[in-house]
């Protein structure tokens, strides 16, 4: 079955960095584009970042340009999301998630993990 775990979450001053890893198991990780979102506490999951399956092309929400990289080793099954200058707004619970090749929705979700920028 599809499994997503993330890891490399924690607490980090503001102006910091992170890296995000998304181990992904039960598919052909190489045959699927995957996205990074966030949800912050009270407020909606959102975009982060997308990356197709072969890394040719990347995707970033406006919030994050610049500042963060989505990546992926297809080698490894890992995705990553290099996270630089970080902000406090940027406090969330980051997933990871395997889009659908035949809707183009995200079907299958990691459980999370906490990122929080002390200002």
């Amino acid at each position: 079955q599809v499994q997503l775990v993330e890891s490399g979450g924690g607490l980090v001053q503001a102006g910091g960095s992170l890296r995000l890893s998304c181990a992904a198991s039960g598919f052909t990780f190489s045959y699927y584009a995957m996205g990074w979102f966030r949800q912050a506490p009270g407020k909606e999951r959102e975009f982060v970042a997308r990356i197709t399956g072969t890394s040719s092309l990347t995707y970033y929400a406006d919030s994050v340009k610049g500042r963060f990289t989505i990546s992926r080793d297809n080698a490894k099954n890992t995705m990553y999301l290099r996270m630089n200058s970080l902000k406090p707004e940027d406090t969330a619970v980051y997933y990871c998630a395997q889009e659908s090749v035949r809707t183009g929705r995200y079907e299958y979700w990691g459980q999370g993990t906490q990122v929080t920028v002390s200002s």
